[in-house]
């Protein structure tokens, strides 16, 4: 846990608790934590679990690894010391996300074991469920739209995930997705399957 720098903070106690936003809402909260590497469809498969979340009448929000860095984490690289900042910050906005009684979904690379348990570690048990988006990179290079394994192969692109910045797969992860072989769609049922088989969302809806 993050000490703050200044002393002079203190926090306060909502009238509304997450128990009184899942009951309006119609389901539990939880943070969906998509990870793996460059190419291999955590973003697709996070956006379109939401759009069949969103579908079923579900509150949710996506924070794509992208994004995030246009805004929040605007001031970070790519170094090792960036790669667990960005992490840390948005595993805090997951976490304020879910007290909201949101199901967030987050798509990053988050390449390192030991960030990725972090942000388990400020959670409640239960409510991080990891999600290994499972693909060789061999595979992931041929899907290379923007051509950044290239750069990377050829020294363009430094502390590359997968060519020149290892990444650590999770050791026990609520749900591998096989993306060489699974269809987005099949991999959706699955993710959504797994939200039903715990009780996140009912069994023909919130």
């Amino acid at each position: 846990m993050n000490t703050p720098v200044s002393n002079n903070i203190h926090k306060h106690k909502s009238l509304v608790s997450r128990d009184d936003r899942e009951h309006l809402n119609g389901h539990k909260s939880v943070v969906l934590w998509f990870t793996g590497l460059s190419g291999a469809g955590k973003s697709s498969v996070a956006h379109l679990v939401e759009k069949s979340l969103h579908d079923l009448g579900c509150r949710t929000f996506v924070f794509d690894g992208d994004n995030v860095r246009y805004g929040l984490c605007a001031d970070l690289g790519f170094s090792a010391g960036d790669r667990v900042e960005n992490i840390r910050r948005t595993g805090e906005m997951a976490k304020l996300f879910i007290e909201g009684g949101v199901i967030a979904l987050t798509a990053f690379i988050s390449p390192y074991r030991a960030d990725r348990e972090r942000v388990r570690q400020l959670l409640a048990p239960g409510d991080f469920i990891e999600i290994y988006c499972d693909c060789p990179v061999e595979v992931c290079e041929q899907r290379d739209v923007k051509g950044l394994y290239a750069k990377a192969r050829s020294g363009l692109i430094k502390d590359f995930t997968g060519i020149s910045a290892p990444y650590e797969p999770p050791v026990a992860p609520e749900l591998v997705l096989d993306t060489a072989t699974l269809s987005l769609e099949d991999s959706v049922t699955k993710v959504v399957e797994l939200l039903r088989a715990r009780g996140i969302i009912g069994q023909s809806g919130p």
